[in-house]
């Protein structure tokens, strides 16, 4: 195996400290952010002193390169952008707060996602349909190394699916302005050029985005190990279990004991540096 640590700075020492304490017989220069320690052994040290040096770590098979991929699933909200676009959509209802709370709750698990989606949307009746061009516009920023991190897939031939439990009404821009090959998500409804408080359709929830995640990887004919995904909350549970190599970004706790590992440090983009191209 292979120790992968990033960070945005990476002190030597401290590297060094680390490859002693796993055995690695050498230490290779990815990026100046990355390293992979090879034929490091584990060690239960390792959290811990990747922790105080504020660095990212994964542990990787040697001869495991980034095209024996064949997909990349991500959540949106929190994970490929800077925030949860219900909540931002909410403050034009001046109800973020109480929307942020129900929705802080469903992502670390303590609340039925469903459930808290109905609440939430149904307090965003009577709000103007141009309310959501002002979060896209206005609020909404992608999150670090985002867009490298599609260039680098597509070159390595990957398809690239966006899956929410969050509206249409972004994930088709995010797929357009990134050039994802699926996306799927919510729809509000919307009449007379105002939000209903309802949404059309079956809801998108950590279920929904496993099945899509299944029936797109099964129709490339595609293995389980031939996937990777990347989300921050309990929602994304099931699409980690489904996915060969599972990223959690900025996550919850509960999705970090799913992950093959968790993002802290670097942007999105440290993906492409856990694998050789």
């Amino acid at each position: 195996m292979s120790l992968v640590v990033q960070g945005l700075d990476v002190d030597n020492m401290a590297l060094k400290s680390l490859a002693k304490l796993t055995g690695a017989r050498a230490i290779e220069q990815i990026t100046p952010q990355a390293f992979r320690l090879c034929g490091a052994q584990s060690d239960p040290g390792v959290p811990t002193h990747c922790a105080h040096a504020a660095l990212d770590w994964a542990w990787v098979a040697e001869d495991r390169r980034l095209g024996d991929f064949g997909l990349f699933v991500t959540d949106m909200d929190s994970t490929l952008i800077n925030i949860e676009c219900i909540d931002e959509i909410a403050d034009m209802q001046g109800l973020k707060a109480q929307v942020a709370e129900i929705t802080e709750a469903a992502m670390r698990g303590e609340l039925d996602f469903r459930e808290s989606l109905t609440r939430r949307v149904a307090l965003l009746r009577g709000l103007p349909e141009d309310a959501l061009a002002k979060v896209y516009e206005q609020r909404l920023q992608l999150n670090p190394g985002a867009e490298r991190l599609m260039r680098g897939l597509k070159q390595a031939g990957i398809r690239t699916m966006l899956v929410s439990g969050g509206f249409t009404y972004f994930t088709e821009r995010l797929k357009q302005r990134l050039g994802f090959d699926y996306a799927w998500a919510n729809e509000l409804e919307i009449e007379g050029g105002y939000l209903t408080g309802r949404v059309t359709g079956d809801i998108v929830d950590g279920n929904a985005k496993a099945e899509h995640l299944e029936r797109t990887r099964d129709a490339l004919g595609l293995s389980v190990e031939q996937v990777i995904c990347a989300g921050d909350g309990a929602n994304d549970i099931p699409m980690f279990q489904a996915a060969g190599f599972g990223v959690a970004y900025r996550a919850k706790p509960v999705l970090r004991a799913e992950a093959d590992c968790s993002f802290d440090h670097v942007g999105l983009d440290g993906i492409l540096s856990l694998f050789p191209s």
